[in-house]
Formats: structure tokens, C-alpha cells, sequence
């Protein structure tokens, strides 16, 4: 008897979960969702959803960012300044996508969901933000930038004013902006 190649039946489960939370979100959003829509979506249970997952916020943020993994890779061309342009500028194109517009949903509902804002905080932005420190750490050891650089407050300066525009103003998030900003960042508004 040949032995069935390909995934086990469980890992096969678990990606029709996360992949019909993914649809779902990005079809209807956050809020629209519930664990039974996902279930029926998938064609399992909600008992094996909550084998996996604790919660709906869970389930969802898994399945954004196994669908959203890969489009943002982390650049080393050899200059801190480029790196950074080329990450946060792939960022802000994917937040004018409905990919990248879910982020916003998702702050949104954290507002008032302090579980999903600890999920999205630990599973979505604090991995990217060690990307960021990364580049910026290379950044020192290459010479590029001072030995004694603050990495959260220059994370920050960078990262904070992309957020502010897209939760407060609305004002244009795009490769103009980025420019100047990274351009602002590591060159200072300084004379």
C-alpha cells in the first residue's frame, strides 16, 4: 500500500481555518465575524476552531498573518537609510491595499477588545517592529548611525507619524511622505 503524501489532515484543518477567517475578514471585517461564520466557512466545528485558538480574535490575527506573511520582507541592501525607506514604504503601500486596511479595523476594535489589542500588539507589531530595530542595529555595527541610539524612540519618530496620519489626519500615506519622512528621521530638520 503507497503511503498518502502531502500535509496531515489536522494541518490541512487548521489552514482552512485560518484561510476562512482571512476571507471573512477581509470580505466583511473585525467586527462582522463571529467563530461559528468562520466554522461554517471552513466546514468544521467550532469545538476544533477553540482547539487551537481561544478566542475569534485569535483565530482572525493567525490568519491575517499567514495570508499577510510575506509581503513584507525585510530589505538589507547595505544602507540603513535605504532599508528603512524600502520597509516602511513597502508598509504604507500595503496599508492603501484592503490587506493593509484591516490594520486599521483591528486598532479600532482594540480600542474597546483589550485581548485583541494584546494579540495584534504580540503577533502583528512587535515582530515588525523588530525588523525595524534590526536594520537599525546593523545600521550601528556598519558605523552608519551613532553607537548610542535610542532604537525605540528613533522606531518611534519613524513609525509614530505613518500611525497618526492613518488613525487621525486621513492625509496621504505614500511614497512622497515616506521620503520625507525617513529623509527627516536620519537627517534631522536642522539647517
Amino acid at each position: 500500500m503507497e503511503k498518502k503524501l502531502g500535509r496531515p489532515r489536522c494541518e490541512e484543518t487548521r489552514m482552512d481555518i485560518l484561510n476562512a477567517s482571512y476571507d471573512l475578514l477581509i470580505e466583511n471585517g473585525f467586527a462582522a465575524i463571529t467563530v461559528e461564520k468562520i466554522a461554517e466557512k471552513a466546514k468544521v466545528s467550532k469545538a476544533t476552531i477553540y482547539k487551537w485558538w481561544p478566542n475569534k480574535a485569535a483565530v482572525i490575527i493567525d490568519g491575517y498573518l499567514n495570508a499577510t506573511s510575506v509581503e513584507l520582507p525585510m530589505p538589507d541592501t547595505g544602507s540603513t537609510i535605504e532599508d528603512m525607506f524600502i520597509q516602511v514604504n513597502n508598509f504604507v503601500k500595503f496599508l492603501t491595499t484592503r490587506k493593509g486596511n484591516v490594520i486599521a479595523e483591528i486598532i479600532a476594535e482594540g480600542q474597546h477588545d483589550s485581548q485583541l489589542a494584546d494579540i495584534y500588539r504580540k503577533a502583528y507589531f512587535t515582530p515588525r517592529r523588530e525588523i525595524s530595530k534590526q536594520i537599525l542595529v546593523r545600521g550601528i555595527s556598519r558605523g552608519e548611525l551613532a553607537k548610542d541610539l535610542d532604537l525605540d524612540v528613533t522606531m518611534d519618530l519613524i513609525w509614530g507619524p505613518i500611525f497618526y496620519r492613518l488613525l487621525i489626519t486621513g492625509e496621504a500615506l505614500d511614497e512622497t511622505f515616506v521620503k520625507k519622512l525617513i529623509n527627516y528621521s536620519f537627517h534631522g530638520i536642522t539647517q
